[in-house]
């Protein structure tokens, strides 16, 4: 693993130093990102469909023109609006397993096709089972380029239990070595995993916050926010070290 994102609000990615995670329901009208560091800006999909039970209509030209406003040199991608596949969401939207697949796709693809190439919009491969993911890999075609970054989703309520993770990228993996992998969600519980880091290109975590607010009601502090940053770099320094060690 290279690069994790902690999540965190607009007003408190302006205070740290480290890779931030920006959902566009927190941006609302802001022109631009004033953060020090790099960060990647998630489409607020889980929060749009657990709470509606899909896309408002207008959804997907409104987050293009979010896109194009909200764009930088800091900006490392735009995650696309993807379809969460876990049995509670399914039961949200009434739609199969298969069904959001597809309209994950369209989404991508619609989403692409309106916003410039030089603009990086993260492909997302959905499913539960490992065989549901490769499907979905299949399914992208000649969309998802050699050596492109994909999100990997509906990962993230595993963290307890990072083993159930570590067959969806192997398989992944195995399909497709060349991807670079990004794990939604995916908090100390996983990353402590050094198999699941070796799979992965990056992953982002808004854990901290949650975490936060149960023990101090305070979501918005920076100095947390890079400790739980920090903690997770820490595994990946020590991948990096071990690396150098083992060639040396």
């Amino acid at each position: 693993m290279k690069l994790f994102f902690v999540g965190s609000k607009p007003w408190t990615a302006a205070h740290l130093p480290c890779p931030s995670m920006i959902s566009i329901n927190s941006l609302h009208d802001y022109a631009n990102i004033n953060i020090p560091g790099c960060c990647l800006i998630d489409s607020g999909a889980f929060t749009t469909v657990s709470k509606y039970g899909g896309y408002p209509q207008g959804s997907i030209s409104k987050y293009v023109s979010q896109i194009l406003k909200l764009n930088s040199h800091k900006v490392l991608g735009f995650v696309s609006q993807d379809y969460m596949c876990e049995s509670f969401i399914l039961s949200k939207t009434g739609l199969t397993l298969a069904e959001h697949q597809r309209y994950t796709i369209y989404r991508y693809k619609a989403i692409r096709k309106l916003v410039p190439s030089e603009i990086y919009i993260m492909p997302v491969l959905q499913g539960y089972e490992p065989e549901d993911y490769l499907s979905h890999l299949i399914q992208y075609g000649d969309l998802i380029n050699p050596g492109m970054w994909v999100g990997v989703g509906s990962v993230c309520k595993r963290n307890r239990n990072p083993l159930s993770v570590l067959p969806i990228l192997k398989k992944l993996n195995q399909a497709r070595p060349d991807l670079k992998l990004h794990g939604f969600g995916l908090k100390l519980q996983a990353i402590q995993n050094p198999e699941v880091r070796s799979l992965l290109f990056s992953s982002d975590s808004f854990a901290w916050s949650f975490d936060s607010f149960h023990k101090n009601k305070n979501n918005d502090c920076p100095k947390l926010a890079e400790n739980y940053s920090h903690q997770v770099y820490q595994h990946i320094y020590q991948d990096n070290f071990d690396y150098f060690e083992k060639a040396s």
